[in-house]
């Protein structure tokens, strides 16, 4: 006979298991930092982050490890990278001016992003920066005007199916487009110097990876017939971590990239990068929160909670889905999690399985390290989540 599979027991185990896995290889530390008087508090274990770069380096070890400021630039945890040795990824003047403050080197920073402040671009070069992505010729053009003689690598576009958080529309170009690109940023007395692509945030299928090493290998074969000697190859960032479901692993990827590389570039770049940000961080966060209330509406059981999209969890207005842990036993029922604002958009989760709560209850929303307290305001007068590193 054919067992019945519960949903909420297989997804609220899981968030069980991960909330107790998560202590357990962090006992002794963090403990007592779980009932915190105020709320929301958004714990970060700091040697959880730098144990994650040094992962990724191990499974990449002929690659430049460049870790995307943007996903959690909290000091804490770019102090424990720079510790490292990690280099940085930055798109802003603000978060240049914070990596250098904490220690990093400017030799050891780029910024990827392929459209640009000016204003940026001028305190990047005055800093030291040398290195820029480009997608378009005017992109290329205001480089030259302003960061003269600098590298620059042009970002191709490629697929982002199976990623939580796609990338895909908003910057990259075709193969074709990318060699008029470097073709005239050579023109313009800029070195032409690589490629870079990005599968997707969250990214869950190696296909993406597959297709966009073959592209860049189509692309690297293409500039070298127009005499352009290209030297580096970026691969974005894409590592995902577990929400409420297991993730591909580095090790995973790794293997699977370093097969692709073999294949398609039989002669290595001089250089390889990579630019993981939630890969390092996500996993690495826990969001404290209270429970400041609960509601039936019609048929909906709802349960209010004293952080939300506009104070931290802008993600789950994309898609992401945390996983929840409540220290309660009980029946399971199916609740929808309701954000701290008066704003009908903010609504953390739905379909989520919880034992019955009370207002008063902590709430725990696990894998919150990256994308949560860099995308909080303090809409309605709320406050953003207290960073709180251990």
């Amino acid at each position: 006979m054919t067992k019945v599979v519960n949903y909420g027991e297989v997804q609220y185990g899981f968030a069980k298991r991960y909330f107790e896995e998560f202590l357990s290889e962090r006992k002794g530390r963090i403990e007592k930092l779980l009932k915190p008087e105020k709320t929301p508090v958004l714990l970060m274990d700091i040697q959880g982050v730098k144990k994650k770069y040094l992962e990724v380096k191990y499974h990449f070890p002929e690659f430049n490890v460049y870790y995307a400021v943007k996903a959690n630039d909290d000091e804490s945890v770019i102090r424990a990278l720079v510790e490292v040795g990690a280099g940085f990824e930055v798109a802003s003047s603000q978060e240049l001016e914070k990596v250098l403050r904490l220690g990093g080197k400017i030799e050891k920073v780029i910024s990827s992003n392929p459209v640009k402040p000016p204003e940026f671009i001028e305190f990047a070069y005055q800093k030291g920066v040398r290195t820029f992505a480009v997608d378009s010729i005017t992109e290329v053009k205001k480089i030259k005007d302003i960061a003269p003689r600098s590298k620059v690598y042009v970002r191709i576009a490629v697929p982002n199916e199976g990623s939580d958080w796609p990338l895909s529309r908003k910057f990259g170009v075709s193969v074709e487009e990318a060699v008029e690109i470097l073709e005239y940023a050579n023109d313009l007395g800029l070195v032409p110097y690589g490629i870079t692509f990005h599968v997707g945030s969250q990214c869950n299928n190696l296909r993406n990876w597959f297709i966009a090493v073959k592209l860049s290998a189509q692309l690297w074969e293409k500039a070298r017939a127009k005499g352009l000697k290209l030297q580096m190859l970026n691969m974005g960032g894409g590592i995902p971590v577990r929400y409420n479901y297991e993730a591909l692993s580095v090790e995973d990827i790794a293997y699977y990239v370093k097969g692709l590389m073999r294949k398609y570039f039989p002669v290595q770049p001089y250089e390889l990068q990579i630019e993981p940000g939630r890969g390092i961080v996500g996993d690495q966060g826990i969001m404290v929160t209270k429970v400041i209330g609960k509601a039936k509406r019609g048929s909906e059981n709802w349960l209010y909670i004293d952080t939300g999209v506009f104070n931290g969890l802008a993600e789950a207005l994309g898609g992401i889905r945390y996983p929840f842990f409540l220290e309660r036993e009980g029946e399971l029922k199916e609740w929808t999690i309701g954000g701290v604002s008066c704003d009908s958009m903010d609504v953390v989760a739905k379909n989520v399985y919880l034992p019955e709560p009370e207002v008063g209850d902590y709430l725990y929303i696990l894998s919150a390290g990256a994308y949560t307290t860099v995308y909080a305001s303090n809409f309605n007068g709320f406050p953003k989540p207290e960073v709180v590193p251990f």
